[in-house]
């Protein structure tokens, strides 16, 4: 387990204040400088609850999200947009989840040039426990009540969709029952915008490209 740093004081509130004397904007220079923080010691938290499965998060988010689809299978290009990811990123990741013979890779049957992925079996079963581990501990977000969680997402989406990260539909996560009904996503990719780009380098570090590709929000980097 990491060891808490235990400052005798808040570095992030004393930058602020020097911050704010020196140039203003003392309040969006702190608030940003404490979400890179967050994300630090998040990420620091679901390496260590993923560790025993030899996954990491962004490896365990493509196998929560095959799980997600209609049929287990989804385009690496749809992956790519879903993820919020390079194409090559998504690549890489899927390629070390079929290494582990936890996802499979077929031809895509609505389109000769693409790929889908698959979850296969024991994907499902590494995916549900580690999930199970992430759950309990509140992915790192325990010191807050559900309330402020709630609030904490709503403030955060407000600044991605200002960022143009998505289109405003409305779309607030619900208090459903998480069961597997599928995300709407389809798994061929019938209108051809899911058809996978065949992007593949076969060696780039998928760790290092989706921090670059997801800097700007609380990123889930793959290494």
């Amino acid at each position: 387990m990491r060891k808490p740093l235990r400052l005798p004081f808040d570095p992030v509130a004393r930058a602020e204040r020097l911050w704010r004397r020196r140039w203003g904007a003392g309040d969006s220079m702190g608030a940003a400088t404490s979400i890179m923080r967050v994300q630090q010691l998040l990420l620091a938290r679901y390496d260590e609850a993923l560790r025993p499965y030899g996954l990491t998060f962004a490896r365990y988010e493509a196998l929560v999200l095959l799980h997600f689809s209609r049929s287990d299978r989804l385009p690496l290009s749809v992956i790519g947009e879903r993820l919020m990811v390079h194409p090559t990123s998504v690549t890489n990741i899927i390629q070390r989840l079929e290494q582990a013979e936890l996802v499979d890779r077929v031809p895509n049957p609505r389109d000769g040039r693409g790929t889908l992925a698959g979850i296969r079996p024991a994907g499902l079963e590494l995916m549900q426990r580690a999930t199970d581990d992430l759950v309990a501990l509140d992915f790192g977000l325990e010191a807050l009540d559900g309330a402020e969680r709630r609030q904490l997402f709503r403030l955060l989406r407000t600044v991605r969709l200002h960022a143009g990260d998505f289109e405003d539909d409305g779309d607030l996560a619900d208090d459903g029952d998480g069961s597997h009904e599928g995300d709407g996503t389809d798994d061929g990719g019938a209108d051809g915008s899911a058809d996978d780009d065949g992007a593949d380098d076969g060696g780039t570090d998928d760790g290092q490209a989706v921090l670059e590709d997801r800097v700007a929000g609380l990123a889930v980097v793959d290494n």
